[in-house]
């Protein structure tokens, strides 16, 4: 393939030098973009042409800003603006499930949306604690292998890991087979979650991502959703991970709740807009929600004290005086 001349990708070359180079703080003459076209590109061209080329690149739709204080030329942010990047940046950062060396290579990436002055501004404001990473640098493979399932609508053989101590020994890895329908993937309190048919049951389980050893595609179908979860046309993801606390697996049932009126904020975030609220007594509210009943949800309850108190199932009120209970024996035993 017969190769194109630089002058030819002058227009390319020009984009690339404005992304890099300038912002609104850092505009650059056409002398600048001239000498970094030659300099590291090895490109001669005109003034004219220069403005020639920032015209054309206009009309197709770039957005190349002319600067009067300083004097010089821009380019708006195609991708991200800063802020955006930051969000993203701190968000793969931030991610346990995220590999140390993904996160670098993923930082790395975005570094490419931004000019370099606002790279650096980004970078030196980005503070992330020493938290754990996730280990499994095949995560993101798992992910897109598992993803073409769904939408094929195909099994996964799975093989998933879990540590357990051996005769009294260090912690290993116990692996276990599964044949799964997969349905969704949820990232929930920073995991990533497929939600599935276990083949041998007829309901829903979790597995995290980034505890799957590796994934297999298989040539038989899916079996549908609907037939294990209350789904018909759609699985509702936002719906279903709003419903299963911490990703334990449950039976979905009317929740009543008796909250201090200080909870109304987290019960929204938990719960959302849409959680059904009215005034108990000048104190508190009453909450009705369906949820899955299970030890996520206990958990959730449990650590707000006396702010919660369940009113109905008695299944719920149960778990959680079980749960008091034990943690009571435990202390003074």
């Amino acid at each position: 393939m017969k190769t194109p001349s630089k002058q030819k990708l002058r227009l390319l070359y020009i984009i690339d030098i404005l992304s890099k180079k300038s912002d609104e703080e850092h505009p650059m003459s056409a002398t600048q973009i001239m000498d970094y076209l030659r300099e590291d590109y090895g490109i001669d061209c005109e003034r004219k042409t220069v403005y020639d080329c920032i015209e054309c690149l206009n009309e197709y739709g770039y957005e190349i800003i002319k600067s009067q204080s300083p004097r010089g030329y821009f380019m708006t942010p195609y991708y991200f603006e800063p802020a955006e990047l930051r969000l993203l940046i701190d968000a793969v950062q931030s991610a346990d499930f995220i590999s140390a060396k993904k996160s670098k290579s993923l930082v790395k990436k975005f570094s490419s949306f931004a000019s370099e002055y606002q790279y650096k501004r980004i970078e030196k404001q980005v503070y992330i604690d020493n938290r754990n990473k996730c280990a499994n640098e095949n995560l993101f493979i798992l992910i897109d292998i598992i993803s073409s399932a769904i939408l094929a609508r195909k099994q996964i053989e799975v093989f998933y890991r879990r540590r357990k101590i051996v005769d009294g020994k260090t912690a290993r890895y116990e692996e276990k087979s599964m044949t799964i329908n997969p349905y969704a993937l949820i990232w929930a309190d920073d995991h990533y979650y497929l939600v599935g048919n276990y083949s041998k049951y007829d309901n829903l389980i979790h597995l995290r991502i980034d505890r799957l050893k590796s994934v297999k595609v298989l040539d038989t179908y899916s079996r549908h959703f609907s037939e294990v979860s209350p789904y018909q046309t759609s699985f509702d993801i936002a719906d279903y991970s709003n419903k299963h606390l911490s990703m334990f697996s449950g039976d979905i049932k009317p929740v009543e709740m008796i909250c201090n009126n200080t909870m109304i904020e987290d019960f929204v975030d938990q719960f959302g807009e849409k959680v059904s609220m009215k005034p108990y007594d000048d104190e508190n509210f009453i909450a009705k929600v369906d949820v899955a009943v299970t030890d996520g949800l206990v958990a959730w309850i449990m650590q707000y004290g006396n702010k919660i108190k369940v009113k109905s199932p008695k299944e719920l009120k149960n778990m959680i005086i079980d749960k008091t209970n034990s943690i009571l024996a435990l202390y003074n035993g």
